[in-house]
């Protein structure tokens, strides 16, 4: 029996030695990878589907977008009602995503009626209509939706930063105008739905509690779909030569959308894993020297916080905040202020172990149930990584030095590199 008298010991999550649960890998007779996560004690399940069908694929904005939404509005023998009302029957939840360079479906729902909803999707997949009404019915709600959101700072600002740092041409630095959803047509949309779901490539990714006989499954109604690489264009940043822009979105606002960001490297470069440690210490986490600093010291914020954006080509280390108008411009010097603290002296080991405590405390939440797990092989699988890449940042985690760290802020926080962007 425990000694209810003494205190548990309290255990440094630096000090934890985390596993990640083995993906198995199946391969469908099409070629097709499927990464599949058999655990967790409820009868749930998720199954995705990743095209290769972002935006980086389209050669017209909203085309890679739209042409995702609308594949659950319409096939040739159902309604999007009747879609719509096929996944609630059997309490499912199905939804869909593009992003830059992939595009997704996502199904939820409770392992024993796997055999009535996967049928429906390969029905999406392979004969989608995208009906006239459906897309003029979503032209219509996005066009008002973007009219609301341009009158918002922080929606301007989050898209206009991305733009000066990758050039408005290239897939992470384009956004979307109200002209463009006039410039859609349905003819567009079905040839990107032909070439890159109808004849595209994909990987799906399992997770829960998967009923026996499963890869059979799998293999019945998706191991028979073509299966075929897209033309992925060669894009380079063209970033804009003004480094330093305010913009009055609304004259009589009273608070400012503040960005900094300067162009970083994906995760196959050695210094990604060692710049998010230095990043959680600077402006990663609640504790984190910008929130001490801007938000508790000098008021000006109610929340600031730095990262490293999550794209598979390239990177951008961005600084996002709120404030009030009249204290943006001091905001912003309080940021290189706390840059230069970085590269001038060492941090100490009492807030170093601090960091890297919350690191390792928020990848073992990152692995709390199966869709977690699966959620983290799908980041590894479609940066082209192993698993050696997460006991590498483990490592790189628990035993980075306060002069590595120094050495990085040195070369990565430099002002003369960051954009500065302020839209009130």
């Amino acid at each position: 029996m425990p000694d209810r008298k003494q205190a548990p010991v309290i255990v440094d999550a630096v000090d934890f030695d985390l596993r990640l649960k083995q993906a198995e890998k199946i391969v469908l007779k099409n070629g097709v990878e499927v990464y599949a996560v058999n655990a967790g004690a409820e009868e749930v399940m998720s199954v995705e589907w990743v095209f290769y069908a972002g935006n980086w694929f389209e050669d017209k904005n909203l085309v890679a977008a739209t042409s995702n939404f609308l594949l659950r509005n319409g096939t040739s023998n159902k309604t999007a009602f009747q879609l719509n009302e096929h996944f609630e029957y059997y309490g499912a939840y199905l939804n869909r995503a593009c992003y830059n360079e992939t595009a997704t479906i996502t199904l939820h729902c409770l392992n024993k009626h796997i055999q009535e909803l996967l049928p429906v999707v390969r029905e999406l997949i392979t004969d989608s209509v995208m009906p006239q009404e459906e897309l003029d019915t979503y032209r219509q709600n996005m066009t008002q939706r973007l009219k609301v959101n341009l009158k918002k700072s922080d929606f301007v600002a989050s898209r206009l930063i991305d733009a000066y740092v990758y050039g408005e041409q290239h897939p992470y630095g384009k956004y979307t105008r109200l002209e463009d959803f006039d410039s859609l047509n349905r003819e567009e949309l079905i040839a990107f739905y032909k070439q890159y779901y109808q004849q595209g490539k994909f990987v799906m990714f399992i997770a829960g509690r998967l009923p026996t006989g499963w890869p059979d499954l799998i293999n019945r109604y998706f191991g028979d779909l073509p299966n075929a690489a897209g033309d992925m264009h060669n894009i380079s940043r063209e970033p804009v030569a003004e480094k330093k822009s305010r913009i009055i979105n609304d004259a009589e606002g009273v608070q400012g959308s503040i960005r900094m960001a300067r162009p970083f490297y994906n995760r196959h470069h050695p210094d990604f894993v060692k710049a998010m440690v230095l990043n959680t210490l600077f402006g990663g986490f609640f504790g984190s020297r910008l929130m001490s600093n801007i938000r508790e010291d000098k008021g000006y914020t109610y929340g600031i916080h730095s990262f490293l954006q999550n794209h598979i080509h390239d990177s951008a280390w961005v600084i996002s905040t709120e404030a009030g108008k009249d204290v943006c411009e001091a905001t912003i010097q309080e940021v290189y202020k706390e840059m230069k603290i970085l590269r001038d002296d060492l941090v100490d080991e009492e807030e170093l172990l601090l960091v890297r405590n919350y690191m390792m405390g928020s990848i073992l939440g990152d692995l709390d149930g199966p869709f977690q797990i699966i959620a983290r092989w799908k980041n590894i699988v479609l940066n082209k990584r192993t698993d050696q890449y997460f006991y590498d940042s483990i490592q790189t985690i628990k035993t980075i030095s306060a002069e590595e760290l120094r050495a990085l802020a040195q070369q990565y926080l430099q002002p003369e590199d960051f954009y500065e962007l302020v839209v009130v």
